[in-house]
């Protein structure tokens, strides 16, 4: 009887987790290996959303040039995913929730 009232807080935790650990955590970056390598291939390195957004931050970026503008897509584009992940995890907890 506790795990199918708590059932909705378990999911939306679990969800939310997920959601920071893939943007806010450094340690994917440390796990993924940190190269610029582009492929779908789980077993190569590649580079992490918050990792570039720390490399191209910390550098000299131009404003106006590819990279700044960059910088600003891939920080949209994290913060629609996270975004997109809160609602999703708002959705499961209201949808298993049990009122008593």
């Amino acid at each position: 009887m506790i795990i199918p009232a708590a059932m909705s807080g378990i999911v939306a935790s679990f969800v939310l987790g997920i959601s920071r650990a893939i943007g806010e955590t450094m340690i994917v970056t440390i796990a993924s290996g940190s190269s610029k390598n582009f492929t779908f291939d789980i077993t190569q390195s590649m580079q992490t959303m918050t990792a570039y957004i720390v490399e191209v931050s910390s550098g000299d970026a131009p404003a106006g040039s590819t990279i700044y503008y960059s910088l600003y897509a891939v920080a949209m584009t994290l913060f629609v995913f996270t975004f997109l992940m809160n609602l999703f995890a708002r959705y499961i907890s209201r949808k298993f929730r049990e009122e008593y």
